[in-house]
């Protein structure tokens, strides 16, 4: 086969950038089993209920969901056991100063494969409020509302 170049989305959490304001982000490796990598092909996984914790110096991403393989065998993995995450040592005291900060976690944005690699896109983010979520949907509705009319004004219709 092939080596892979580029990279490829396998699932993203659209609900994460609604329900956190994003402070920083980071790329980290996964480690996996094959039957993991042959089920995430197939565009099969869910992050929605994701989230990373930092125990004894390691990062772990828990209750990521990945099908079992429709083909595998009694050598199939566990659809939701805890996963490493692969980070720089520096990247890790850097997030555990961080998250010692009150509200701040690690969500799950979007897991992609990066030239035949599994990657995992992380956000250190902090919760967001009610009224935060509805602020952020009135300035979209009124930015869109401006490039409707930005454009109308450039066809000459007003």
């Amino acid at each position: 086969m092939a080596k892979e170049h580029g990279r490829k989305a396998i699932v993203t959490n659209r609900k994460a950038r609604h329900d956190y304001a994003v402070i920083d982000t980071y790329e980290a490796g996964m480690v996996l089993v094959g039957t993991e990598v042959k089920s995430l092909r197939e565009g099969r996984a869910s992050i929605v209920d994701a989230f990373a914790t930092v125990d004894d110096g390691e990062v772990f991403l828990r209750n990521l969901f990945i099908p079992e393989y429709t083909q595998g065998t009694w050598t199939n993995h566990e659809p939701r056991r805890t996963r490493k995450l692969l980070l720089h040592r520096a990247e890790i005291t850097k997030l555990i100063g961080k998250i010692k900060e009150s509200g701040v976690s690690l969500v799950p944005l979007s897991m992609y494969f990066s030239d035949g690699k599994v990657k995992v896109e992380l956000a250190l983010a902090k919760g967001k409020k009610a009224y935060d979520k509805r602020q952020d949907l009135a300035k979209r509705d009124a930015n869109r509302e401006i490039a409707k009319a930005v454009g109308r004004r450039a066809k000459g219709r007003e």
